[in-house]
């Protein structure tokens, strides 16, 4: 495992995108030979989304050649709702890239048995090679994707009920009305996302730092699901000061020694 420790958030997201790009470019994809990328939604991305669109923009990295396969949508949002995961990467990603439509993978929460949508993502992600890298971000309470605690470490793309805290904090996307938060998603799962041949996650600010030191300091375990990247032997965890509050002061002496 890899930890990258920047000074604030936006650094560390350029750190991020740039690593991306610079893997993307690495590639070489062509038609036949695409690059797939897995990506998350959420706030945490959305600086790392601006610098890759600037990087798109100005020729240093291309789409054209380039699958993604999103980590999750709620079940029972149509695509055209504000709040669903295919408005938002299309309003603050998608539709600023050169990406082809067809190249864009996002779970459908309105298909009427969202069991066989689960089953047809997994066949894709298969047919389309695996995911070279898979982006993510992880909450409060250490979830990666929809993976809430106690979701089996070993677990594929599921539908997930999700729990009242996951519910609260989305709120603030539903004019902070638990009511109208959806209370199942569609996700991938903890062992689609080992799968990648490389994981990247995001963790920004002090209200990550618990889920920060479980994912790092803590024991694998399935009440923290961001514990699996420890079992990964291509993990990066990109951090700011802030969310690293909580780990010991040998473990960020370690790893920004060995990044110098």
């Amino acid at each position: 495992m890899r930890l990258i420790i920047k000074q604030n958030k936006l650094e560390a997201s350029v750190w991020a995108a740039h690593h991306i790009a610079d893997k993307i470019n690495a590639f070489h994809p062509c038609e036949k030979k695409p690059f797939v990328l897995g990506l998350p939604t959420g706030s945490t991305p959305l600086e790392t989304y601006a610098e890759l669109i600037k990087l798109n923009k100005s020729g240093a990295v291309s789409f054209e050649n380039v699958i993604t396969f999103n980590m999750d949508e709620y079940l029972g949002l149509p695509e055209n709702h504000e709040q669903s995961y295919h408005y938002f990467m299309h309003q603050n990603f998608f539709n600023h890239i050169n990406i082809k439509k067809e190249n864009i993978h996002i779970l459908d929460g309105m298909k009427k048995d969202p069991q066989k949508e689960c089953e047809n993502y997994e066949k894709a992600i298969l047919e389309a090679g695996g995911i070279h890298l898979f982006l993510g971000g992880v909450g409060e309470d250490g979830h990666i994707a929809f993976n809430e605690p106690f979701t089996s470490l070993c677990s594929r793309t599921h539908v997930q009920p999700l729990t009242q805290d996951t519910i609260r904090v989305n709120s603030r996307f539903f004019d902070f009305d638990t009511s109208k938060v959806p209370t199942k998603a569609l996700t991938v799962g903890v062992q689609t996302i080992m799968d990648a041949d490389e994981v990247l996650i995001l963790a920004f600010g002090k209200n990550k730092a618990t889920a920060l030191h479980h994912g790092i300091e803590g024991a694998l375990s399935h009440v923290w699901t961001i514990s699996a990247v420890q079992t990964h032997n291509n993990a990066i965890i990109v951090c700011d000061t802030e969310a690293t509050e909580k780990l010991s002061k040998d473990t960020v002496n370690y790893f920004s020694d060995i990044e110098k």
